[in-house]
């Protein structure tokens, strides 16, 4: 089979703009969750999120075309430029062997909502001409590959918060499958506007704690009382593994299994069999290595993080043989369909420089997610073989392993 290696990658999140300054700062235990200022969350249940901070969209488009694509758009050709130019491709690449994944849970959201309200107040023909392609979800993927000039296959993931990482999944086979040489993963996520906080705010999927936004999200703590909205993306270059060798590219890593399945149980409850099964089909195709750490989906929901626990103890055998856990979402928040991207990235970071990134705002032990959690502070480890989980609504979930070449 056909061997693939991540060669370049970028990252824009609440903590930083690239990938460097972000994940400084989310081993630093560093949290982007503040008040919401994107809209005026005054007369909300929930006025917290993990926003991107003083992002220019025209530092990645032309000035006069901003308009004509949404801001989660912005973001993936943020870390689509950092990735491209993080793999160092020489001018000879064939194009037409370059092909692009796209992610993302919802896609335009405040374009949909905006144009939303200036049908019901001005009426049909004010709509903007460019609402439609500046919300598609696949228009990320439409966006990126014009820049970059990528003819190969063109495809997108939209499974919720699972879709970054099964964007990764299926560039993979992609490349094993010879579609394609390479491929360009772009995940990105902008929902945190009023219809997107109202909306999971009214399904009590998120924190409430308000007037202290630092301490809001916190992943398999006892006290936990939901997630909290982010926003960002992320991109990863994908190669096959002698073709990257053979234009002396640095690689940080190959993915060596991943899994995927369905919980077919309820839209929004997780459970703990479809997680379970994921993650034993990713174990298995990577040859059941020993993995030196799992970043969790850990989202500070009750429920996804006792079952994430038990599941990753009955991958194990067991909670005496389970390596080191955290998750980021403390820091970055919830980025939905970003979240895989940026956490691979992160997972990649990590073995990188040896060191397990922290869950932040662990305070209370719980007696359901007694695992090694990292907590805290951020930890040095000799990483060779790290595990990415991702659950989202619909019970769609997707693993990942990468190892260290």
């Amino acid at each position: 089979m056909r061997r693939v290696v991540v060669t370049g990658m970028g990252m824009i999140n609440a903590l930083g703009h690239d990938k460097e300054s972000s994940f400084k700062a989310i081993c630093a235990g560093e949290c982007g969750i503040d008040k919401i200022t994107i809209f005026d969350p005054s007369n909300y249940s929930v006025s917290i999120a993990a926003e991107v901070k003083d992002f220019d969209p025209s530092t990645v488009m032309p000035p006069k075309e901003v308009k004509k694509a949404d801001r989660f758009i912005h973001f993936g050709l943020k870390a689509a430029q950092e990735a491209m130019e993080d793999a160092g491709f020489s001018d000879d690449i064939d194009m037409e062997r370059f092909g692009i994944s796209a992610a993302s849970g919802i896609g335009g959201l405040p374009a949909i909502e905006k144009n939303s309200i200036i049908l019901e107040t001005r009426g049909p023909r004010r709509i903007s001409p460019f609402f439609i392609p500046s919300s598609l979800v696949n228009m990320l993927g439409g966006f990126v590959s014009i820049e970059h000039g990528l003819k190969g296959p063109n495809l997108s993931a939209v499974t919720a918060c699972a879709a970054g990482t099964h964007s990764i999944s299926e560039a993979v086979k992609t490349i094993v499958c010879n579609g394609a040489e390479r491929m360009l993963v772009v995940a990105a996520e902008s929902a945190v506007t009023g219809v997107g906080v109202g909306g999971f705010a009214a399904m009590k999927a998120l924190s409430t704690r308000n007037d202290d936004p630092k301490h809001a999200s916190r992943p398999f703590d006892a006290g936990r009382d939901g997630f909290v909205m982010g926003e960002g993306g992320a991109a990863l270059v994908l190669e096959e593994y002698e073709s990257a060798k053979a234009r002396g590219a640095h690689i940080y890593g190959e993915v060596i299994g991943f899994g995927e399945s369905g919980d077919a149980n309820h839209i929004t409850t997780p459970s703990l069999d479809g997680p379970s099964r994921a993650m034993k089909a990713a174990y298995g195709m990577a040859g059941k290595p020993k993995v030196d750490y799992v970043n969790a989906h850990g989202t500070s929901t009750p429920i996804n993080d006792k079952n994430e626990t038990a599941a990753i103890k009955e991958l194990f055998g067991g909670k005496e043989h389970c390596p080191p856990i955290s998750s980021i979402k403390g820091q970055v928040g919830h980025c939905l369909g970003a979240a895989g991207g940026i956490e691979a990235v992160t997972c990649l970071m990590a073995m990188r420089d040896g060191i397990i990134p922290p869950t932040i705002n662990f305070e209370t032990p719980d007696e359901h997610c007694d695992l090694d959690i990292v907590p805290n502070e951020a930890r040095r480890a000799n990483l060779n073989v790290v595990m990415s989980n991702s659950f989202g609504f619909g019970g769609t979930n997707g693993v990942l392993i990468f190892k260290k070449v």
